[in-house]
């Protein structure tokens, strides 16, 4: 099987790699480092959560007119990883062709291990605005779930952005197979799978959530839902079940 770096002839692809909070986008950056070693650009700092989505909207439409106007700022770049609107990058000027890639997951799971996850990781001298509401002011898992700031957030993260324009989506349930077939049909060779950010057995059960919360859950998260479910559909015609 041919080097990551072989199959990548001019004009190189690059790839977009959209990091979802806690759909082991962590682990899947060690996979894309060792296919693309310095060739990889971490994006972490622009926090999206922490903006509103009216200064999310606006930093989206700036990028995206930079990107197209002036393409990236570093050409040596192949693959860029991390929090941030795939809107931004929607168009690359002197760069084809372009890869865009994210990883799903249940909603209700997600939320469920965002919430222990923020409680357990906290700092905060380095903790976003939200992030520190959420520990200072002792949240619950339920106001957690129903906050309007963390509603919806797939739909926030692909405003502009059709679910469909993605050229992979990996579903976090199915990790191993998915990033197997990535591996082959977009790095064309093996890459190491390690996990990251586990929770401690049992942190993040949400089989404790009983059913009607379950339910009042996927139905503010409505939007989610609905692109979630059309993931796995997506999963299952590339798999051909």
């Amino acid at each position: 099987m041919r080097n990551c770096s072989a199959a990548m002839t001019s004009p190189r692809p690059i790839l977009i790699s959209v990091h979802l909070p806690k759909t082991a986008g962590t682990s899947f950056q060690d996979s894309l480092r060792a296919a693309y070693g310095a060739r990889l650009q971490l994006r972490y700092k622009e926090r999206p959560l922490h903006r509103s989505p009216g200064e999310r909207q606006r930093r989206v439409i700036r990028g995206a007119l930079q990107h197209a106007l002036f393409g990236l700022r570093d050409d040596s770049v192949d693959c860029i990883h991390g929090h941030f609107l795939p809107a931004s990058y929607a168009r690359i000027r002197g760069r084809s062709p372009v890869r865009y890639v994210t990883w799903f997951r249940d909603p209700v799971e997600r939320l469920v291990s965002h919430y222990h996850y923020w409680l357990r990781s906290y700092n905060g001298a380095q903790a976003g605005a939200l992030h520190r509401q959420v520990v200072e002011e002792n949240w619950s898992l339920e106001a957690f779930v129903f906050a309007p700031a963390l509603r919806d957030l797939y739909s926030a993260f692909l405003w502009r952005f059709p679910l469909e324009r993605f050229d992979f989506i990996g579903i976090t349930e199915h990790y191993s197979d998915d990033l197997a077939y990535f591996s082959e049909h977009f790095l064309e060779q093996t890459v190491p799978e390690v996990r990251h950010n586990a929770s401690p057995q049992g942190d993040e059960n949400s089989t404790a959530i009983d059913g009607e919360l379950r339910r009042r859950i996927e139905r503010f998260h409505s939007k989610d839902m609905s692109l979630y479910h059309r993931a796995l559909e997506l999963r299952a015609a590339r798999s051909g079940a």
